[in-house]
């Protein structure tokens, strides 16, 4: 059953329209900044774990035409509210969502993707849990979220990335079960001067890079208004380039 839903958001400037649902989590900032992570390109096999209504994945859709992109979540109704928002937005033949468990994946998504991203629960601790089950649901990770990293990586080809988006506070228990080489790692400030509540964290399977910090992204001027760069990526379907190293 679909689930009771409160209108359409517009995301990437008005490009897609992604009806969520009227209780429960609901995809915002987050979804757009991961997305514009994944460095997607014509014909490249995607997957998200985690799918949700789809919102993430339809904005790398918008932004990077004639991909493919997998999706799964436990959520059945967010399944089929997934698929008929890339209905809404024309995009059935690249965005499909499939009912799953991240960590026991459908047959057909047991396979290696050339790109792999996700917004995953993160929220650990029992304080800050919420009292909608849906929501609870898709934001505490109930202590798995080194599982759910590794299970992204799995389904990662050689040579391709793995894109999480995560809070600050928990980019080192995420560093802890990721390999050493090839990670890149960028703070989103909230403002110029205030510490990052998100990072965006990529892995390229097999580089031997070291780590990288990268400068980051400031999302909001003083007035409250998004920065110059932040509109561009929000606004504008712009992406953000995380990796100079690519294994052919």
């Amino acid at each position: 059953m679909e689930p009771l839903v409160a209108g359409c958001d517009g995301f990437l400037g008005g490009r897609i329209r992604v009806c969520q649902p009227r209780l429960g989590f609901r995809s915002g900032l987050d979804a757009v900044m991961v997305a514009a992570a994944v460095p997607a390109e014509p014909g490249s096999r995607v997957l998200e774990l985690g799918i949700g209504c789809g919102a993430a994945a339809l904005c790398v859709a918008a932004r990077v035409d004639g991909c493919v992109i997998e999706g799964v979540d436990l959520d059945a109704g967010l399944v089929a509210l997934a698929n008929q928002n890339a209905a809404r937005n024309g995009k059935s033949l690249m965005v499909r969502a499939h009912p799953g468990d991240v960590f026991a994946l459908p047959r057909s998504l047991r396979r290696q993707f050339d790109h792999v991203f996700t917004n995953p629960p993160f929220h650990g601790q029992a304080g800050l849990s919420s009292p909608h089950p849906e929501r609870a649901s898709a934001r505490q990770d109930d202590g798995r979220l080194g599982d759910w990293l590794r299970s992204g990586l799995r389904r990662t080809a050689p040579g391709g990335s793995f894109t999480a988006i995560l809070r600050a506070d928990r980019l080192g228990e995420a560093l802890s079960v990721l390999p050493e080489g090839g990670i890149s790692v960028l703070p989103l400030w909230p403002r110029a001067g205030q510490e990052a509540r998100r990072v965006i964290l990529q892995a390229i399977k097999g580089a031997r890079s070291p780590l990288r910090l990268l400068s980051g992204l400031v999302l909001h001027n003083p007035d409250g208004g998004y920065t110059a760069e932040a509109d561009v990526v929000l606004a504008q379907a712009g992406p953000l380039l995380m990796a100079r190293e690519r294994l052919l």
